[in-house]
């Protein structure tokens, strides 16, 4: 497809990286010359200088062929009506980038009048992300499939678990039901977890799990720890206006320590049954008296990437059952994978990828079969979910007989509901999706999967 990208920050890279790798054809547009020249130059893009919002410059970047524009500027203002203007130039579908809660709540209307495919909030997105690493305390990350049926939940194995020590053939004796361990991080090393891999104390591992027995099996196995009841979120961002609202409405009780008194005063005005305190988070006393030691979450959203780090080692020493979660928006830097980091959210990548599984869909509809894909293992493998088609040569064989490529596992199939964790023995069928885990790069059909 032919997309256009207005803007070329952290989230228009994200865009445009991903996509590039999907073979699409990607031209972006941005008034920065240098941010243009750095993009260009490490992938395989068509880089316009220009205003976004600007017919001339729209035409010049092929709005009238173009399959998609998405905007993705600083500006709300200007992603709006960039988008109001490349509709009216042609583009089929738009989506802009929305940050502004004003804006957000009169999405709905700003949509059907700006003819918007789609309009993202890039904190909104994210404070629902924290929201559910909170209320899965054992999950180091979660990524959904099947319309939010089957979650690939990852988890860090602990010296207690049942699961250390064993082969990954002999912890299925653990499962009772619905639960694959998928893939394994120890160090930078990424292993597909084949039968006879031993998991040590210490590695990352991937389950896929039915959604809603997740809970009750991962507490079975020791991953899974009490839900949260108490939140210390350290920054008073959009992001942590939205993560507290959600939690506080769940009953749970929420403390937001920010040293802006303006923003202190916006917070406490708009969140109901939340204490605001008023004070510089990277202040140790503070954070004690007011109770760090005893947090059930520790959410870092502060101004800099450094500060988060800092505090959030701080908490894991301090309170190490504590689930802490970290806000890092520069991800360029290999050392933070090695730093002792419970949890790491990176905001402008999630919302790149939510875009870029919106752009799959439409794909899908004309003709590509990858339904949803997450990149897994730190970049090294995929979770790729396939739709199976009349012409796949996968369908109606034993899945031991299949000859599938190395490096790759079939972890689950959902069929008319249902979610299957397959043997050898199970085959897909017509209509199936099929939910592959790989460290093949490239994969774009079920048949793919095949040697």
């Amino acid at each position: 497809m032919n997309v256009i990208i207005v803007g070329c920050g952290r989230v228009g890279r994200t865009i445009a990286n991903q996509l590039d790798k999907e073979g699409h054809s990607i031209t972006v547009i941005d008034t920065d010359s240098d941010a243009l020249g750095a993009i260009a130059g490490t992938q395989n893009v068509m880089g316009i200088l220009g205003n976004g919002a600007t017919f001339n410059t729209l035409v010049e970047a092929g709005v009238k062929e173009c399959d998609i524009m998405i905007a993705v500027t600083a500006s709300d203002e200007l992603n709006l009506y960039a988008c109001l203007v490349a509709k009216n130039s042609g583009a089929p579908k738009t989506i802009a980038r929305v940050r502004n809660p004003e804006y957000s709540k009169d999405i709905v209307r700003l949509k059907d009048e700006l003819m918007l495919s789609l309009a993202i909030n890039p904190e909104q997105i994210c404070a629902q992300e924290l929201s559910r690493l909170i209320k899965f305390p054992g999950a180091v990350e979660i990524d959904s499939f099947a319309k939010g049926a089957v979650d690939l939940i990852k988890v860090k194995v602990k010296e207690s678990s049942p699961l250390a020590n064993k082969r990954v053939v002999d912890c299925a004796s653990l499962f009772k039901e619905g639960l694959r361990i998928c893939t394994v991080e120890r160090g930078k090393e990424c292993y597909i977890a084949n039968g006879d891999l031993e998991i040590k104390p210490g590695d990352v591992i991937s389950i896929v799990s039915s959604s809603n027995i997740a809970t009750r099996l991962f507490k079975s196995i020791g991953v899974l720890n009490l839900k949260s009841r108490h939140v210390l979120i350290l920054g008073g961002s959009k992001i942590a206006y939205y993560l507290a609202k959600s939690l506080s409405d769940s009953g749970i009780k929420v403390k937001i320590i920010e040293s802006n008194r303006t923003r202190c005063e916006h917070l406490s005005e708009n969140l109901d049954n939340v204490v605001i305190i008023h004070g510089n988070a990277m202040n140790q006393e503070l954070l004690i008296s007011e109770g760090i030691e005893h947090a059930d979450a520790v959410v870092t959203l502060m101004d800099t990437d450094e500060e988060n780090i800092i505090v959030s080692i701080f908490a894991e020493d301090v309170n190490p059952d504590a689930k802490i979660i970290t806000e890092i928006n520069d991800i360029s830097f290999s050392i933070i994978d090695s730093l002792p980091l419970d949890s790491v959210i990176h905001p402008k990548h999630l919302t790149g990828q939510y875009i870029i599984q919106y752009v799959r869909a439409m794909q899908n509809s004309v003709g590509s079969n990858i339904e949803t894909l997450h990149s897994i293992c730190n970049d090294q493998a995929e979770a790729l979910e396939f739709k199976a088609r009349e012409d796949s040569l996968a369908i109606g064989v034993p899945l031991a007989m299949l000859g599938l490529k190395p490096d790759l596992q079939i972890v689950c199939i959902t069929r008319n509901g249902k979610i299957i964790i397959p043997t050898g023995k199970d085959s897909i069928e017509l209509g199936d999706s099929v939910i592959v885990v790989t460290k093949h790069k490239g994969l774009f059909d079920l048949k793919d999967i095949l040697k």
